[in-house]
């Protein structure tokens, strides 16, 4: 990644209306995905989107496709997510478009969750909660050890961030000044069964410091602040970034919606959703 690029780019026009319409491409493709299979969790994907396109545009996708190393590296923790992942991949090349109509079908590449190089890209098999931020922990260090500038990305759900493992990976992360590492939080208080803030209250920001990270609040739907936050990660500590976002982000009815998390939209909602995503 070229960090002279990304400092010349946060408030480009051409590239935020890029960003705009790769999100809605996203968009669009992601309700056909999840509403032809059926599946779970469009609420969750909607949430991530922004980031999603955001990051990619600043990553060398030619090193990705041709699986170069050392290169950045990106991986999504909350793996329930995955249409978000694979739409987002899709517009920059990496998934054929072709390929997202498999989506969750039998023998498909393309399951419910990540599948490690199903497609190039695709860095880690996730969805087990709290496990990627332990690999990111790995690749960042084998980096570091090696001597090279590249960094990796974890994006994590914020009901993921009650699991252990992700305290012990950043505390590793922490002990060997991994400021290789950058976390994603997806913050849109909203987890499977109740709001994440009644659960484990308000103070991630206060943990993640106290853990050792550089803590920053984005709004994660604004792709500035999303640009932004990557120039302004520091050296010498794990950078983590609490992405305040809405579940199901871009359609009105589903917004902010706890059963957004598991409901799919078919009939007459997904006409709904299709023109709301075509309006917008």
């Amino acid at each position: 990644m070229n960090m002279e690029k990304q400092l010349l780019v946060t408030n480009d026009a051409l590239l935020l209306e890029l960003l705009k319409q790769r999100a809605k491409q996203a968009r669009l493709w992601i309700l056909d995905m999840i509403s032809v299979a059926n599946s779970s969790h469009i609420g969750s994907a909607y949430s991530i989107v922004d980031i999603l396109v955001t990051l990619y545009s600043q990553f060398d996708i030619d090193s990705i496709a041709k699986q170069v190393y050392p290169r950045d590296i990106f991986m999504l923790s909350k793996g329930h997510a995955a249409a978000a992942l694979y739409a987002a991949q899709a517009t920059v090349g990496l998934i054929p478009v072709e390929a997202l109509k498999t989506f969750y079908k039998d023998n498909s590449v393309l399951a419910g969750h990540p599948i490690r190089h199903a497609f190039p890209g695709i860095e880690a098999s996730t969805g087990s909660l709290g496990h990627a931020l332990s690999l990111g922990v790995g690749m960042a260090l084998a980096l570091k050890k090696d001597g090279h500038p590249n960094k990796v990305f974890v994006l994590l759900g914020d009901g993921e961030c009650q699991e252990g493992s992700i305290w012990e990976a950043l505390a590793m992360a922490t002990r060997f000044h991994l400021d290789n590492l950058v976390i994603y939080i997806d913050y849109n208080n909203l987890q499977g069964l109740d709001q994440t803030e009644d659960i484990t209250g308000k103070d991630l920001s206060k943990r993640l410091a106290a853990f050792g990270a550089k803590v920053q609040e984005i709004d994660g739907h604004n792709y500035s602040e999303i640009l932004q936050s990557m120039n302004n990660c520091v050296l010498g500590v794990p950078n983590a970034i609490i992405a305040h976002t809405i579940k199901g982000k871009g359609v009105p009815f589903m917004e902010n919606k706890l059963e957004w998390h598991y409901k799919c939209p078919r009939g007459d909602l997904y006409e709904q959703a299709k023109k709301a995503l075509g309006e917008s």
